[in-house]
């Protein structure tokens, strides 16, 4: 699709304009990724038939370790893989346009939270950083670069340096945003505790392996004592989308206007469920043109009136993954 068209994506205002351009990007990648075409046709789905979007198949995501999901005569700008487990196999996100990411987890941020630049961002993501082919850090080594204060940046281990730092930006009364996946920010809160009201502290989710999995209340109400906060933050993304929905301190997340949520029966996934009824999460990513934008991912949700969603946890047997996802 021309540049203009993919712009397009970013400027939908209401439901009816995401429905068309959503059915306009189905037929697109019916006729231009040759996966997700042989997956409709698999399902025996006259593509032309369908006129909205809860009718169009979402592809399990999978279909992303073991095949290139990608736009036929497109070569790959980049290739993200997933943070699986040692001995599981990666998923692999081929980027044609890294343009495309950059503009949306920009506007993502954005319209959530204002502009990048205006925060300090701090980041503990040593697990992410220890490894090649993460889209998180690479989004986080864009909001580092962007920021006006010199104090954003990467901590490892290095807890004292954070923690000075941290105290620094609250006694300049710079907006800061620490960014953390959960094991490192209770590994911090352990050693050290602030009371930093005004900071946004964002979870990205997953232990990895390194602690027991706790449920959202518990894990907040930890967080919270310990950086002095009301609130937690958090963020939904993956490897194999382009866009990020946030939740701030409630569990609710809210998505862009080209990104969607809906609910599939967990025995019956061609049937999508009213709001308020816990299924699997089922993505649309608008952004995601050159790969697939209908993914049925692995975790476990419910969707509001509002159009906001609740993570609840995961399929049993599914991939420890870093999207926030924390057994409720």
């Amino acid at each position: 699709m021309e540049k203009t068209h993919i712009d397009s994506i970013f400027s939908i205002r209401n439901g009816q304009e995401f429905e068309q351009m959503a059915l306009e990007i189905f037929q697109f990648q019916v006729r231009n990724c040759q996966i997700y075409a042989d997956f409709v046709k698999y399902l025996n789905l006259d593509s032309a038939q369908i006129s909205n979007v809860k009718e169009i198949p979402f592809l399990p995501i999978e279909f992303f370790k073991n095949h290139a999901i990608v736009s036929k005569h497109v070569e790959p700008e980049l290739v993200f893989s997933s943070s699986g487990t040692t001995g599981l196999v990666q998923s692999k996100h081929f980027v044609t346009d890294l343009w495309v990411y950059e503009k949306s987890f920009r506007a993502s941020f954005e319209l959530a939270y204002g502009k990048i630049q205006d925060f300090a961002t701090i980041a503990l993501l040593p697990s992410y950083l220890e490894r090649e082919g993460s889209s998180l850090i690479y989004m986080v080594d864009a909001f580092i670069r962007e920021s006006k204060y010199k104090q954003s940046g990467y901590f490892l281990y290095n807890h004292a340096a954070l923690y000075q730092t941290l105290k620094d930006l609250q006694k300049h009364q710079i907006p800061t945003l620490l960014i953390g996946v959960t094991y490192a920010l209770l590994d911090l809160v352990e050693k050290y505790t602030l009371e930093f009201p005004e900071l946004i502290v964002m979870e990205t989710g997953g232990m990895k392996g390194k602690r027991k999995e706790i449920v959202r209340e518990e894990l907040h109400q930890t967080l919270c004592e310990g950086f002095g906060v009301k609130t937690i933050h958090s963020e939904y993304g993956m490897t194999e989308l382009l866009s990020q929905a946030y939740a701030k301190g409630s569990g609710l997340f809210h998505c862009p206007p080209w990104m969607r949520v809906y609910i599939r029966d967990t025995n019956d996934p061609f049937n999508v469920l009213a709001e308020g009824q816990t299924g699997g999460i089922n993505v649309v990513d608008l952004a995601n043109m050159h790969s697939c934008s209908f993914i049925a991912t692995q975790d476990l949700g419910k969707v509001h009136v509002d159009g906001s969603f609740e993570v609840l946890g995961r399929f049993d047997n599914s991939d420890i993954r870093g999207c926030n996802l924390l057994v409720q």
